[in-house]
């Protein structure tokens, strides 16, 4: 197996892509050791002391990191990983998935404008942050505000207001006008 590694706008991120699938069509946050239970390869990552998040995507695996060196990281990281899928272990122990976009509208008056905006964050905007190891999930409209949750290399990265701000926010308002506003929440 050759897992190959990418870097992410945040330093503290990096991809690593072993080619093979690795959630399909659904993607896991795991932001912190104890919400790793539920996947053995998350709780995997999170033994090595230096792991501060896990992201795990369709066919990527994102890790964050709370100090050391990427050098000194990456041969621990690149077993662990290698060891988890050559083992045939399963990626999550339950069918749940863990990346749902929590399709939150207000009053339910704004379901079109949701669809709008989850059409275009699907369509337009998930494909290209994936590409840097992370995700953009819909949390909600309310009231001309869309609330996004920042994924793996994305939560914590230093352009990620940036990217919230003049990418996303402008090109909602482009296209829904009833959009005043792009928030980031945490989860």
């Amino acid at each position: 197996m050759f897992i190959q590694t990418e870097s992410t706008p945040n330093p503290a991120t990096l991809k690593f892509l072993p080619g093979c699938t690795v959630l399909g069509d659904r993607a896991a946050d795991f932001p912190s050791r104890e919400s790793a239970a539920r996947s053995p390869l998350a709780a995997r990552l999170f033994d090595i002391a230096e792991v501060e998040a896990v992201y795990l995507g369709s066919d990527f695996i994102t890790i964050t990191k709370n100090a050391g060196e990427w050098h000194h990281l990456k041969p621990a990281l690149l077993g662990a990983i290698m060891e988890h899928f050559t083992a045939g272990h399963p990626t999550l122990l339950d069918d749940a998935s863990a990346g749902d976009a929590h399709n939150l509208a207000g009053d339910g008056s704004d379901s079109e404008i949701v669809t709008q905006i989850v059409e275009l964050l699907d369509t337009r905007v998930r494909p290209a942050v994936a590409q840097d190891g992370g995700d953009i999930v819909f949390h909600g409209y309310e009231d001309g505000i869309v609330y996004l949750h920042m994924q793996g290399a994305c939560a914590g990265c230093p352009s990620a207001t940036m990217t919230l701000k003049q990418g996303i926010e402008n090109m909602l308002r482009h296209f829904v006008p009833e959009v005043e506003e792009v928030r980031a929440v945490n989860q």
